[in-house]
């Protein structure tokens, strides 16, 4: 257990920390590297409809009928392609079908092919992992080989190639169709940019109508207030959310933590959409939106954060997801929103900004036998343990966790630092009491208090576990995440020290954190190791230049 005692000027805990609550668990979903896995797919993103991973916004959805075409998607246990919910869309497009809304003469189309299809042994074609069952056989000597047939090889062939994953860079996107976001107000990838400004402009005319689910579906408007409605959205995003590639570790929210991330000032029931099963009621899908006031370079926008689009497993590849996107974005619409910022571990078109994780091991003996990092050539595990020691206590004098009393300060520390960074939200004084002040297993902020009281740096983190799956004894890895740290007086360096001090006596695993605003100068210095996957930030209906990771002064959870 870490010592209780305060080291001169320094922080500690005022009794032993105790583990976190073996709850939550889960969501460091990335594979890891000699450092650790790659982040979790943040915030899902608002691909004309949302992130893949979870991460859009409102503003995306057009005034046409439905994106999903009116077929009946059945809960069975053969749909299980390992398409990520946030990135159904991918699948969507090698399946052929536009992203945006389906004309009533593409539908009828469709429909009469299904009709005359012979059976083939209950194939279905708008299953990807059900494609895998179709056999293709050699054609025969006849060369005439029926149309039909040609295309449901082709389809089948597709829906395969589907399932190879996204494109986790440039080069692989700019290889793909994206017929879904070609529909959206986002630059294309090939696109250079110069401007700043809305592509397109606001609407007058929204509609008032919720968009078209599939038979057998049903909207439902989630009331997180509901002990027995958050238990079931955590129990979605817990078994269905984000894993990483090797389906090792799983992010695990918890409810506390939702209520924390979807209850902000300012939200709105409404943008807590889910949809269920009509005849049972059971919640199958999920996206989410929150207010932020948003400076992209010069301009200031109210905009929402689209996060947590999830998806059933078994109804992934059926065109679900692009109609949760255009729902959110009609339900931000209505009320006079019309860009959305959002992040993700894929490639759309086009990202903003991309920014890598970094993982400082805190625990390396768990992260080692969990497989979240590996022991480097030449090290044993007594050594990488003698490496990655840390002190007992902080030393930066005043150095103290936040209180109510010290909001204003913090508000004013944080938007003046935040002026350096051309993507950067901008905070009231309410927003920053909910975000900063601390919460157990939640958020942690600690604030540097000069002699004279003055309030000059402050450090924060997020708890966010990730459930460790098929392992025998570790059940859970408990991840801090960097939030903001702000420092006017203190170098960077020090107070992220004993940032890395702080979590270590509370029971944390390890320590992220991406390289966006001043962190790359801290990284490498305090033995952060570099992750495998990278977050793309993406604007909706917003086009303005890109920029490097370090002119990034956001972080979404």
């Amino acid at each position: 257990m870490p010592p209780t005692g305060q080291a001169q000027g320094g922080w500690a805990p005022p009794a032993p920390a105790a583990p976190a609550s073996p709850r939550s668990t889960g969501r460091t979903a990335a594979r890891g590297s000699s450092a650790g896995p790659p982040p979790p797919c943040a915030p899902v993103p608002f691909i004309g409809s949302p992130p893949p991973p979870l991460p859009p916004s409102p503003v995306m959805a057009e005034d046409s009928e439905s994106a999903a075409s009116q077929q009946s998607l059945e809960l069975d246990d053969q749909d299980t392609c390992g398409i990520d919910g946030d990135n159904e869309e991918e699948a969507e497009h090698a399946k052929g079908s536009p992203g945006g809304d389906l004309g009533a003469k593409k539908k009828k189309k469709k429909q009469k092919r299904k009709k005359e299809k012979p059976n083939s042994g209950g194939t279905k074609s708008d299953s990807a992992s059900d494609s895998q069952e179709i056999k293709i056989q050699q054609p025969s000597k006849n060369p005439a080989i029926p149309m039909q047939k040609l295309q449901d090889i082709q389809r089948a062939m597709e829906l395969l190639s589907a399932c190879q994953g996204p494109a986790k860079n440039i080069d692989e996107a700019t290889k793909r169709k994206y017929q879904f976001w070609d529909t959206q107000p986002v630059p294309k990838l090939n696109e250079v940019i110069t401007s700043h400004g809305a592509i397109e402009p606001d609407k007058d005319n929204v509609r008032l109508e919720p968009y078209s689910l599939p038979q057998g579906f049903m909207w439902d408007t989630l009331d997180l207030s509901n002990a027995e409605v958050l238990k079931e959205l955590y129990t979605l995003l817990n078994e269905n959310y984000v894993e990483d590639d090797d389906n090792m570790f799983r992010f695990d929210y918890s409810p506390e933590f939702l209520l924390w991330a979807l209850r902000p000032p300012g939200w709105l029931p409404q943008w807590h959409c889910g949809v269920r099963v009509s005849s049972n009621k059971k919640l199958v899908g999920f996206i989410s939106a929150i207010p932020a006031n948003i400076r992209i370079y010069d301009s200031v926008k109210k905009m929402v954060e689209i996060n947590f689009l999830c998806v059933h497993k078994k109804l992934r590849s059926k065109r679900v997801a692009p109609v949760l996107i255009r729902e959110i974005t009609r339900r931000v619409n209505l009320e006079g929103i019309f860009q959305a910022v959002y992040t993700a571990g894929v490639v759309l078109p086009k990202p903003v900004a991309t920014c890598r994780y970094w993982h400082r091991s805190l625990n390396p003996r768990k992260l080692v036998e969990v497989k979240f990092s590996h022991l480097s050539r030449n090290m044993t595990l007594q050594r990488t343990m003698k490496l990655y020691r840390l002190p007992d206590a902080t030393k930066t004098s005043g150095l103290r966790p936040m209180e109510q009393k010290d909001t204003k300060a913090v508000q004013e520390l944080i938007n003046t630092y935040l002026k350096q960074f051309n993507l950067a939200p901008v905070m009231d004084e309410e927003e920053v009491a909910h975000w900063f002040l601390p919460r157990d297993h939640i958020i942690d902020t600690f604030v540097v208090e000069g002699s004279n009281g003055i309030l000059t740096d402050f450090l924060s983190f997020y708890t966010l576990p990730s459930t460790v799956m098929h392992h025998p004894v570790h059940k859970s890895l408990k991840a801090a995440y960097s939030f903001y740290n702000i420092h006017t007086e203190t170098p960077l360096l020090d107070l992220m020290n004993d940032a890395l001090i702080i979590a270590k006596l509370k029971g944390f695993d390890v320590f992220n954190a991406l390289d966006l605003m001043e962190n790359k100068t801290f990284l490498e210095k305090l033995k952060f190791g570099i992750g495998d996957g990278n977050l793309q930030y993406y604007l909706y209906n917003w086009r303005c230049p890109g920029m490097e990771s370090e002119k990034v002064g956001l972080v979404l959870q």
